[in-house]
């Protein structure tokens, strides 16, 4: 069993109509979320804009969101800076969080021993399971595997890694080398089987915000040994994972447009993000007509 749960939804952060922070509006889709499918929320990530949101932000929604649901919440607390992520985590420790989601340090591009460094610093300072993000496409700079694996065999609480270097073989290779109580995450949605094939335990998703019951089913049956099923329920979910971004609707804006296509008030997306393409709701409608068809 996965600590979090199979099906961990990088959940998007509501906004009210002048784009300040919906805490009631977070409440109401988490808890919608953890009806439809997801085991574990993380919040303030690149999916729930992480970047614009403030530290007082961020730890009003961790400790609301936290105080209203009973699945995992996981809090994303990592920056490019070393100082500010382990004055985060601490914080976020006190808010009743389960984990905590570390990026790599993005932008400045540091070393290997760099990162090493960063992660270790930072599972230092709190109690809490520690999940390393790994996503080179945005961060600049991937994690070796030789350097999760020396974080997983010697610092007890990084726990996990969300996987989105989209190279299988690797992933294959860090999970051989790694000790068994360590985890691997999908960290993208479209790499899910493949990973699950190596051994990966689940998905820390975007279109689960809408296909969570659908992600979970084809999960379970790739570990009951239905690999044909598996592989009819991940078809069933491409036009999804080619929804959730692009180059006219980057992530979150195409999830922010399925949620209100559902009814749920999760509003806009705050600069730089958007503005939406006109026909997004539309498409939106579109594919949940396919998923559900």
């Amino acid at each position: 069993m996965a600590r979090f749960g199979p099906v961990v939804t990088a959940m998007v952060t509501p906004f009210d109509d002048d784009l300040g922070v919906d805490y009631d509006g977070a409440v109401a889709l988490a808890r919608w979320l953890a009806d439809h499918g997801s085991t574990g929320l993380v919040l303030a990530g690149s999916t729930g804009e992480g970047p614009t949101l403030t530290d007082p932000e961020k730890l009003e929604l961790f400790r609301t969101v936290a105080q209203a649901v009973t699945i995992p919440v996981i809090a994303g607390t990592g920056s490019a800076d070393t100082r500010h992520t382990i004055e985060l985590t601490r914080a976020a420790a006190a808010t009743g969080v389960a984990g905590v989601l570390v990026v790599t340090p993005y932008y400045n591009r540091p070393s290997q021993a760099g990162i090493d460094a960063h992660f270790r610093a930072v599972a230092l300072a709190t109690d809490l399971p520690v999940i390393a993000y790994d996503i080179p496409v945005r961060t600049g700079r991937k994690i070796a595997t030789t350097t999760l694996v020396a974080l997983a065999r010697d610092v007890p609480n990084v726990v996990a890694v969300k996987d989105a270097a989209g190279n299988p073989g690797e992933s294959a290779r860090l999970i051989a080398e790694t000790p068994r109580h360590f985890e691997l995450y999908s960290g993208d949605d479209a790499m899910t089987l493949s990973l699950l094939a190596v051994g990966a335990v689940g998905v820390v998703g975007v279109a689960t915000h809408w296909a969570g019951e659908e992600m979970g089913g084809m999960i379970s049956a790739f570990a009951a040994g239905d690999v044909p099923g598996a592989r009819e329920r991940n078809s069933r979910l491409l036009a999804s994972f080619a929804f959730e971004t692009g180059d006219d609707a980057p992530n979150p804006v195409p999830a922010k447009a399925m949620m209100r296509v559902l009814g749920l008030p999760v509003g806009q997306c705050r600069p730089p993000m958007g503005p939406d393409p006109v026909d997004l709701e539309d498409r939106a409608r579109r594919v949940l007509a396919e998923l559900r068809g």
